[in-house]
């Protein structure tokens, strides 16, 4: 049971990784538009946004 489990795991990990990269292109591209428009408030929560991603994954790099 415990192989399956891991299992299941295992591909649940391999579908979010790509989705996870997504999140992050379409967050840096927020970011940047943020940047260049000098939107202070927006620049904040992309970076809160993009550090979450970011964490999560290197957790799942693991």
């Amino acid at each position: 049971m415990e192989k399956v489990i891991q299992t299941l795991r295992s591909v649940d990990i391999e579908k979010r990784i790509p989705v996870l990269k997504m999140e992050i292109d379409y967050e840096l591209l927020t970011l940047h538009d943020a940047l260049q428009a000098k939107d202070h408030e927006q620049i904040h929560r992309s970076k809160k946004k993009l550090e979450r991603l970011r964490n999560e994954y290197l957790r799942l790099k693991k």
